[in-house]
């Protein structure tokens, strides 16, 4: 095993809980943007979404100051792009998750093999932003 990088992990998981806080505020917005015969189900998937990524950015937060680091007041960048249509609000989603893989990747090469813990931890965020991806991309279908 190597030695964990403590303070840049703690920069990671800073930077991912910003984006899940960030996650939090884009899918409360959408779900009260959606209109339409499928609203009901897919304003429940949003809120949701917005459930999950507050619990993933108290998860991060949980590890943040289990490594002495001091968790964010930020919440990510969003931009607002004024398109609510079903299709429009799924292509950002798609983007915003694949961006959360992204940023848990990265903690990845970080944690792998200094913590098992973490390394646990992160692989199951993975797997979950994967399969975000995965629901996502089905939603998209109907619309290509």
């Amino acid at each position: 095993m190597r030695e964990l990088d403590q303070e840049k992990a703690i920069h990671l998981l800073n930077t991912i809980m910003e984006f899940e806080l960030a996650g939090v505020v884009r899918y409360t917005h959408y779900s009260l943007m959606v209109t339409g015969p499928n609203r009901i189900p897919i304003v429940t998937f949003f809120k949701m979404q917005a459930t999950e990524s507050l619990t993933h950015a108290q998860q991060v937060g949980e590890i943040l100051t289990g490594l002495e680091g001091h968790p964010t007041l930020r919440v990510a960048p969003i931009e607002e792009t004024y398109k609510h249509a079903v299709k429009d609000i799924l292509e950002e989603t798609l983007h915003h998750e694949k961006k959360a893989l992204l940023l848990y990747k990265e903690l990845l090469d970080v944690v792998e093999n200094a913590s098992v813990y973490l390394e646990e931890f992160v692989r199951t965020m993975i797997g979950t932003e994967e399969m975000h991806t995965i629901e996502i991309k089905k939603m998209l279908r109907d619309f290509s």
